[in-house]
């Protein structure tokens, strides 16, 4: 694995990068928010660990949202001390894949790493999904529905894969929440519905049939028919 790792603490940073080297990883490493910004925009990597809070200007959320924003959909781990609920729940509407609150064990940094290296090469052989008119291109993250193409932020490209690969079948808040987020938030924050009310206005609003149906009190599903 090659990955940037954008770190300004210096003993944060020492223990996260000998942990990854001594896992075998290819390990870069900047400790200011502006170089961390180019080389994230401008080299190819397969994993990003930042800090929210940065020096030089640019902090992690600026990073994250900007290679975002021009289609990179690189795996983004967020590193901060900043652990409430509204914080993180910020930092992963922002772009962010995981998101680790200080102090950590390098044993589970390791971990989540791992676990969103996996996601981006699960189903590689499986280049396309698909319900109804509605097509996920898993290689380019892009999704079209009747051939128009619908923007999706990397977190609703997720959920919404997560909710096409179980096509026909009811999935709970909570199952959302483990596998989208990997968080095990309580199953009655709002932040499903949230992401679940965006998706639906991009990939309803303007079609019929509706595929994004609400089965009251249970959770969520996508199917063809009503």
């Amino acid at each position: 694995m090659r990955c940037l790792v954008i770190e300004d603490e210096a003993d944060t940073a020492r223990y996260v990068c000998n942990g990854l080297e001594e896992a075998g990883h290819t390990i870069t490493l900047v400790c200011d928010g502006v170089n961390g910004l180019h080389l994230a925009a401008n080299e190819r990597w397969d994993a990003i660990i930042l800090d929210r809070m940065l020096p030089g200007g640019v902090d992690g959320l600026s990073i994250v949202s900007t290679i975002r924003d021009l289609g990179k959909t690189t795996p983004v781990l967020i590193l901060s001390a900043l652990a409430s609920l509204d914080e993180r729940v910020r930092g992963l509407r922002g772009g962010g894949d995981d998101y680790l609150t200080k102090p950590f064990a390098f044993s589970e940094l390791l971990a989540r790493v791992e676990a969103l290296l996996r996601r981006a090469t699960t189903g590689e052989d499986n280049r396309e999904l698909s319900v109804a008119d509605l097509r996920l291109d898993l290689r380019t993250r892009r999704a079209e529905r009747a051939g128009k193409p619908i923007a999706l932020q990397p977190r609703e490209f997720r959920l919404l894969e997560y909710l096409v690969r179980h096509r026909g079948q009811v999935v709970t808040r909570t199952m959302l929440l483990e596998s989208v987020w990997d968080y095990y938030f309580d199953p009655q924050t709002n932040v499903i519905d949230v992401q679940i009310s965006r998706l639906r206005r991009k990939i309803d609003r303007d079609f019929t049939p509706q595929l994004l149906h609400t089965v009251r009190g249970i959770g969520y599903m996508i199917a063809g028919d009503a």
